[in-house]
């Protein structure tokens, strides 16, 4: 074939192939608009792009709160615990406030959030509010509050101690406790108070009546020791409802070993300083009508340059015949609160010091000697009367605690 007919021949191929293509097109459009059953080709809402589903909102972990003390708690001991725990939430802005002051208690947060509790200390016969948020698991919050009120203030006890510790006592000295309120868990008042001897000394509680309570040691304390006296009775429940109200500390010196044996038959006293005799004296004690107490008496913290009694006070009517009425005497050092005082013995009496007994209970020296003892003995020393035909001085007139054994005194 000659080059003119295949050139012919080649553009009639391709225009068939283009018609062709034209065709194959148009039925490709028509057959994209078809719906016709037996179609595989799908509809315009078919073809249109997927949506996604709407997620359904986890719902929030049920919450609940531990309140320490419960809402609308009355008497609460101001000692005991404030706190807030919650479960499945956070807690935040909260604040403790004094519902009368508005003074706010400081607190921390703890487990993450979840958890608080006051730090700062309570006080007696007051509201409280404690107003708080809290945040759930689905990051809802809400706000939440309590009320409570502390013990009043009529349950509320107190406790002096004597000594206090602000001035050196001797060797003597039992520690004392008088409380306002009568004490039923004595137990617990006994762990709230602890007694440290410098001199390693241990000692044990002695109470005489629910309000009153005393520490001695077996022995009499260490010369120029020191006692560490540590209360924490703040909040400790006295029993009847009754909370005490402090914690305290104190030290107690303890000075030179002075003790005077009084010798009523023989009419002298020996006094002793750290074991070594300093002084000896002539007197004239109780006679047998009012002979002197017998047994360890302590000095009491009451010294009267010049003193003034009267008879009446120790139970002398007039027309008795030993009442005195009144008088005066000099250097009065005080022993017993029922009326025992070493003192310069009165005028009629001074020439019979060292040789019989006149007084009524009293130690009578010269005048060197009364003032010796009103001078250089003090508060805790010790006084050891001997040879009296008189019981033994109680417990409780003045500070007669040596006079008991010490295994009957721990066992109270």
């Amino acid at each position: 074939m000659d080059k003119g007919k295949r050139k012919g021949l080649k553009i009639w191929l391709i225009s068939i192939i283009c018609a062709l293509v034209v065709a194959g097109g148009v039925g490709a459009a028509t057959a994209s608009n078809w719906t016709g059953s037996g179609s595989s080709a799908q509809s315009p809402s078919a073809l249109a792009p997927s949506q996604t589903p709407t997620a359904t909102p986890t719902p929030a972990k049920p919450v609940t709160v531990a309140l320490l003390p419960e809402d609308g708690a009355s008497q609460v001991n101001p000692a005991a615990p404030v706190s807030v725990v919650a479960t499945n939430a956070t807690i935040s802005d909260i604040v403790l406030t004094d519902s009368t002051t508005g003074a706010a208690v400081e607190g921390s947060l703890a487990l993450g959030d979840a958890s608080w509790k006051a730090t700062g200390a309570l006080v007696f016969n007051t509201s409280y509010t404690l107003a708080y948020s809290l945040t759930d698991s689905a990051g809802q919050t809400t706000q939440r509050t309590s009320k409570f009120s502390t013990v009043p203030a009529s349950h509320e006890a107190d406790a002096a101690m004597y000594p206090s510790g602000a001035f050196p006592v001797g060797v003597a000295q039992p520690i004392q406790w008088t409380f306002s309120e009568p004490v039923v868990n004595k137990e617990a008042v006994e762990k709230a108070i602890t007694v440290t001897s410098s001199a390693g000394q241990v000692g044990a509680f002695h109470w005489y009546s629910d309000t009153l309570l005393r520490y001695r040691a077996a022995d009499f304390w260490a010369a120029n020791s020191t006692l560490s006296v540590d209360m924490k009775l703040f909040g400790v429940d006295f029993g009847n409802g009754q909370i005490g109200n402090f914690n305290k500390s104190a030290v107690i010196p303890i000075g030179n070993k002075v003790v005077m044996v009084a010798d009523a038959a023989n009419h002298v006293a020996d006094v002793y300083i750290n074991d070594v005799l300093a002084q000896h004296f002539l007197v004239t004690m109780g006679d047998e009508r009012f002979p002197s107490a017998s047994g360890y008496l302590v000095v009491l913290n009451d010294k009267q340059r010049h003193a003034h009694f009267v008879a009446s006070t120790i139970g002398l009517q007039p027309g008795d015949p030993a009442n005195y009425g009144e008088l005066d005497v000099e250097y009065a050092t005080r022993l017993t609160p029922s009326g025992e005082f070493i003192h310069q013995a009165t005028p009629s009496a001074l020439p019979y010091i060292g040789q019989v007994n006149l007084s009524h209970g009293c130690i009578g020296m010269d005048g060197a000697g009364a003032s010796w003892v009103f001078n250089n003995m003090g508060v805790g020393d010790l006084v050891q009367v001997i040879n009296s035909p008189n019981e033994t001085i109680a417990p409780t007139d003045g500070f007669g605690d040596w006079n008991i054994p010490f295994e009957q005194y721990a066992s109270r």
